[in-house]
């Protein structure tokens, strides 16, 4: 959707002299040639981004690996090895610090800006997306009215600027991006489609009442009630503006179902209008058409998907179980399943409770057929995770809408599970921090689906020699001793893995224990904390002794992932730190 609705105007050049019915002129022929000469700029310009970002992700993606194959073998004389790669480059630093990993101000970025406890208004974006949206409002202005003659009269350059403001920059393609930066960018270019389809119609109307003066507006209302460009070109801008009006963070997080039914129906519309618009412009048209042939292809893909997913081996069954402290444990057997990473996310849907619509969840765990979960994990051979699952679960928060009727409907059920057809779209996205030395893994609530597959992961790797990995820490932080229950099975393998004590270190901060006889610590490497961590401490601690580079990571509340930023910020100078944060905002 983002890559459709950001080109939909790219070559609506539609001059005013020709939506008026009047012949066009040398000057009308020269501007029509310096618009098209604007979209090669721009074209240009989005090449040598899409450059920079290849050359950057392969650059850093060939650096890790290099830096976990020469940190493989474990000893004393190994991790002294790994020193060089804890000392931080003093530029890069710099410039993760004030630029790449800062927020816009001074510390918020990912903690939303509320109204009341159930109604939020977004985010703020941080430096390097403020620099891109900048950027990209700057360019948009500067290719709108470059060269425009206003000497040459306003009807003139009235016509320039509808011409202008009809035409939008090619299609982006995002490379190694988070989802929450793709959405925030997404809704951005959203916004600027719309404006220029407002001025484009603006300019046209001016232009109208310009030359024809008091009957300008009769003239006006007489095209857009005939059939023709300016009937299709006002359906396309009122359809623009509508999805506009439906999308504010509010809307969308109340009425989330109904929102994505009504958008992805306005964009279908505003594609259709938009090619109509453009009858008798072949041009144009085949400027267009990659774009709708994109989104028709992408919507194919994501169906042949779903199928060969779901129905090519039997169906899909998702077991809902109900949980403690508001969750439900959805574990899916997939009908035909892939190889499980971290960091992977997928697309649910489930009929019965939720009709045709699909929300995202990060895979919190998978697990081989004839693994009963309860039992410890065989972690002495290298596939452990290679071989493919029969099933892969989810921790899902009670929520709003789909979340909450399908809580509520394992609440009801005998036993306080379900069983359903489900159909999984995915997987998307992988991560891996084997390449450090170091990994700091920070949770908030449900946030620790995203962490217990990294631990299971660098853990099992450790054993195997198969990492750069000597140290994990993970952080997590619940509200009550209860939410332990949401991944209890899971963790009670991961603490049964081979030299699992050498590794990991596990810290459980418990917000609102109901008395202290809930805070109790199993063992020195299993602690449990009253209260909220001082993030900055923690990594303190670690850093004191730090093996090769560190990883911090977090998923959980805007206001940890903020603590994280800051705490890394302030200290990324001092020894190579990088920063991960996982933030599913929509």
């Amino acid at each position: 959707m983002a890559f459709t609705t950001r080109t939909l105007l790219l070559a609506a050049a539609l001059p005013l002299v020709l939506a008026g019915g009047h012949e066009p002129t040398a000057a009308d022929y020269a501007a029509w040639a310096e618009n098209w000469d604007m979209c090669k700029y721009t074209a240009l310009t989005w090449t040598a981004i899409v450059g920079v970002l290849l050359i950057y992700r392969s650059t850093t993606e060939l650096l890790r690996y290099i830096r976990r194959i020469a940190n493989l073998n474990h000893g004393t004389s190994a991790d002294m090895k790994q020193k060089y790669f804890t000392v931080p480059h003093e530029k890069w630093a710099m410039l993760k610090t004030h630029f790449i990993v800062a927020p816009l101000f001074r510390k918020r970025h990912n903690r939303e800006f509320k109204l009341s406890a159930a109604m939020n208004v977004g985010t703020l974006p941080g430096r390097v997306q403020t620099f891109f949206l900048v950027g990209y409002c700057v360019m948009n202005a500067v290719t709108c009215f470059m060269h425009i003659d206003f000497s040459g009269g306003k009807a003139r350059w009235l016509s320039d600027a509808c011409s202008r403001t009809g035409r939008n920059n090619p299609l982006i393609w995002l490379l190694g991006i988070s989802f929450d930066s793709y959405n925030m960018i997404h809704r951005w270019i959203g916004r600027i489609v719309v404006l220029e389809a407002v001025l484009h119609g603006a300019f046209w109307m001016a232009g109208e009442v310009h030359e024809e003066g008091d009957m300008g507006w009769t003239i006006i209302a007489q095209y857009m009630a005939s059939p023709g460009i300016i009937m299709t070109g006002t359906i396309g801008v009122c359809a623009f503006i509508a999805i506009l009006l439906q999308s504010p963070s509010i809307i969308r997080h109340a009425f989330y179902e109904t929102f994505l039914g009504i958008h992805i129906v306005l964009v279908i519309v505003s594609i259709v209008v938009v090619w109509m618009h453009l009858e008798g412009f072949p041009h144009q048209k085949r400027l267009l058409l990659p774009t709708i042939l994109v989104w028709f292809i992408e919507r194919a893909w994501r169906m042949v998907t779903l199928v060969r997913r779901n129905l090519s081996n039997g169906v899909t069954k998702a077991e809902v179980e109900a949980l403690p402290g508001d969750a439900v444990r959805v574990t899916l057997r997939i009908a035909n399943p892939w190889k499980f990473r971290p960091g992977q996310h997928v697309y649910m849907y489930m009929p019965s409770v939720g009709l045709w619509t699909s929300h995202p969840f990060t895979l919190a765990w998978s697990q081989e057929d004839g693994i009963s979960n309860e039992k410890a994990l065989p972690v002495a051979r290298q596939d452990l995770l290679s071989t493919k699952p029969t099933s892969m679960s989810l921790i899902i928060r009670r929520r709003t809408g789909f979340t909450e009727t399908m809580w509520q409907k394992a609440e009801r059920s005998p036993g306080g599970k379900f069983m359903t057809t489900a159909f999984v779209e995915g997987p998307y996205g992988s991560q891996s921090f084997q390449s450090y030395g170091t990994v700091m893994l920070f949770a908030a609530g449900v946030g620790i689906t995203h962490q217990v597959p990294h631990v299971r992961d660098l853990v099992a790797a450790y054993a195997n020699g198969t990492c750069a990995t000597r140290k994990v820490t993970l952080v997590w932080i619940i509200q009550s001793p209860e939410h332990l229950e949401w991944i209890r099975p899971w963790m009670t393998q991961i603490l049964s893995m081979d030299k699992r004590r050498d590794i990991l270190r596990i810290l459980l901060f418990v917000t609102r224990p109901r008395s202290t006889k809930e805070i109790h610590s199993p063992s020195s490497s299993v602690q449990m904390f009253p209260g909220k961590p001082d993030v900055g401490a923690l990594i303190d601690k670690e850093q004191e002794k730090q093996v090769g580079a560190m990883a911090i990571s977090c998923c959980g509340t805007g206001s940890l992932s903020d603590d994280c930023r800051r705490a890394m910020r302030e200290r990324c100078q001092e020894t190579e730190i990088d920063f991960f944060e996982e933030a599913f905002s929509w």
